[in-house]
């Protein structure tokens, strides 16, 4: 089964061309890496919750809008080299980050069901 690095993240409303151009940048660069597919979606119905939500997960601010994201790796062996890569690759060095990665939340995923 696949794998999937997932991203939620605050970006200010004001940077969201920003933010769309660097996603642009990065994703043939994940796709070389070995990603099959890159998705990027900007939150437009981000519901308040009672105990938490995704904007108190990443504590967006009033002009913030939340960036759901994920990359689908064949495996976790290759999300774990592009990562590698990526560290050193100079073309993400230089690449400008529209957000606060600091409030970023990011993890890993095994695929257990897919239809």
């Amino acid at each position: 089964m696949t794998y999937v690095s997932g991203f939620v993240t605050p970006v200010k409303t004001k940077d969201r061309d920003a933010y769309v151009k660097s996603a642009q940048l990065a994703a043939p660069i994940f796709k070389e890496f070995g990603a099959l597919a890159v998705v990027e979606n900007w939150g437009v119905d981000i519901r308040d919750g009672k105990v938490t939500d995704f904007k108190m997960a990443v504590k967006a601010e009033p002009d913030e809008a939340v960036v759901f994201s994920w990359i689908l790796w064949p495996n976790k062996a290759t999300s774990d080299a592009a990562e590698q890569k990526m560290m050193t690759d100079p073309r993400f060095q230089d690449m400008e980050m529209p957000f606060d990665g600091k409030r970023m939340i990011v993890g890993g995923f095994e695929t257990i069901f897919q239809a």
